[in-house]
């Protein structure tokens, strides 16, 4: 644990071998899209945000040859209609799609690759549904404890980075700025066009500037395009504002004895400031079958070279499940 991770670039782009959506309500239909090697160990992959949706690079995380690799964007984001629809859009209603997914592509089993919100929506899956996990492969962990909240969106976070929190607490009046997140969703549900989007834009760049040991400016600068911020910012906020949508504060953690007999691999930055390394640990100690790999020279984001590197080792370790 600890060991400086060497570098190592992505598998070569891979295009789908189908594309598609899924009818899973009267109101949703999810993209979905597979690559690599339609013969191959089935993997799904779990998105951020909630509402981050996915990338072609998403599936380079994954050796072709060996993988038959699934891809899909979660209600409301990405290629899924309708956009930034927060109606019918609950963990439960995911962790249902996820299962849809798997029994319409005939898949019996399949390893569940998560980071961020990923692996919470990840770890709820596997615990609903441990017989259909082969195993887990996780990053940047978020358990959506009340404290995780309170230090990104309150207070913790904005003393690492108190540049980019300024515009982020400066968007709210101050006799607001005692429950920020309260303050966004009210913004971010408004019925004027105008608001909810600067609401979007000024939550999401917010992130987008922590997430990375070094600020990446294009990444800040992708949540300036409408459909991508409302997305993200209404449905991130409309999860937390709501607790995940499960029955109490810990419920990951208090539930975690059904991954038992599962393998995964947690690799977690050591400076991520968006989803602190103490939810990774704690993760860890009351899980014995995973191995938790703590990279020293990464914050949050899954394409930092050293994490990208720790992420490709995993998924080539999983090959032999």
């Amino acid at each position: 644990m600890g060991e400086r991770i060497y570098m190592r670039d992505f598998y070569p782009p891979t295009e789908p071998f189908e594309k598609g959506f899924l009818k899973v309500s009267e109101l949703h239909q999810i993209y979905y899209e597979q690559s690599g090697n339609p013969d191959g160990a089935p993997v799904v992959f779990l998105h951020g945000g909630p509402g981050g949706g996915t990338d072609p690079d998403h599936r380079r995380y994954f050796d072709p040859q060996h993988y038959r690799i699934i891809l899909f964007d979660q209600r409301g984001c990405g290629l899924s209609k309708p956009n930034a629809e927060l109606r019918e859009n609950t963990t439960w209603d995911l962790v249902s799609d996820i299962e849809k997914i798997r029994e319409k592509l005939q898949i019996e089993k399949w390893l569940v690759f998560g980071g961020s919100w990923g692996s919470t929506l990840a770890l709820t899956y596997a615990i609903t549904h441990p017989a259909r996990v082969k195993g887990l492969v996780l990053r940047g962990i978020f358990l959506c404890r009340p404290e995780e909240l309170k230090w990104f969106y309150q207070q913790g976070a904005s003393w690492i980075f108190p540049d980019v929190w300024e515009k982020y607490w400066n968007f709210i009046p101050a006799d607001e700025c005692q429950d920020m997140m309260k303050a966004y969703y009210q913004r971010l549900t408004s019925d004027q066009t105008d608001v909810r989007l600067k609401a979007a834009k000024t939550w999401s760049q917010w992130e987008a500037a922590t997430s990375r040991l070094y600020v990446d400016l294009h990444s800040i600068e992708a949540f300036e395009e409408p459909e991508k911020a409302l997305a993200f910012a209404r449905i991130e906020c409309h999860y937390f504002m709501n607790n995940a949508f499960f029955p109490s504060n810990n419920y990951l953690l208090e539930n975690v004895g059904k991954l038992k007999g599962i393998s995964g691999i947690i690799i977690q930055g050591r400076y991520d400031v968006v989803c602190p390394a103490k939810s990774a640990w704690d993760l860890h100690r009351l899980w014995p079958e995973s191995t938790l790999k703590i990279i020293p020279d990464s914050g949050h984001a899954a394409s930092e070279p050293s994490t990208r590197a720790a992420l490709l080792d995993a998924t080539d370790q999983m090959r032999t499940l």
